[in-house]
């Protein structure tokens, strides 16, 4: 599993909307604290009241020159809606191949939802140098970080 010091895995996907516009970590690499948020999958009710809180949290984040993007396994289309249902003012990354999720060691099923190889709910803070320097992966997908505790870890890094 991906953890604090390691090198953060690089990974291309899709962005949310329509357009399909193509996401590469590697360009967000370098330019402040880059903020990783899986999640399980739009529209559930853990992961709506996790990104709402995000939300809320952004204008922190983005003070501490953070950049912040919600990861799952939905499709661009789905995290589009989902985005717009929440009005939220960050981007969400559509890793449908599951590249992300497998190179974070994320993935997980929860068959009661009819869910299969989605992620886990994680969060990672990247430094500029592409290293991790701050890790939470939940224990139980209904769990939330610690808001506080990772708003320090992005000042920190």
């Amino acid at each position: 599993m991906v953890s604090q010091g390691d090198a953060a895995p690089t990974f291309t996907a899709t962005y949310k909307g329509s357009d399909h516009e193509s996401f590469d970590l590697d360009d967000h690499l370098g330019e402040g604290p880059v903020v990783l948020a899986f999640f399980p999958g739009a529209f559930t009710p853990p992961c709506s009241n996790e990104m709402v809180a995000l939300r809320e949290h952004h204008a922190d984040l983005a003070a501490a020159d953070a950049t912040l993007f919600g990861v799952s396994a939905d499709s661009a289309f789905s995290q589009g809606a989902f985005a717009d249902e929440y009005d939220l003012e960050f981007d969400l990354v559509s890793d449908m191949a599951g590249d992300a999720i497998e190179a974070y060691d994320l993935s997980m099923d929860i068959p009661d939802l009819g869910l299969y190889d989605v992620a886990n709910r994680a969060v990672f803070v990247l430094d500029d140098d592409g290293r991790v320097a701050y890790d939470w992966v939940a224990d139980d997908p209904t769990n939330e970080p610690d808001y506080g505790e990772l708003l320090a870890a992005v000042e920190d890094a």
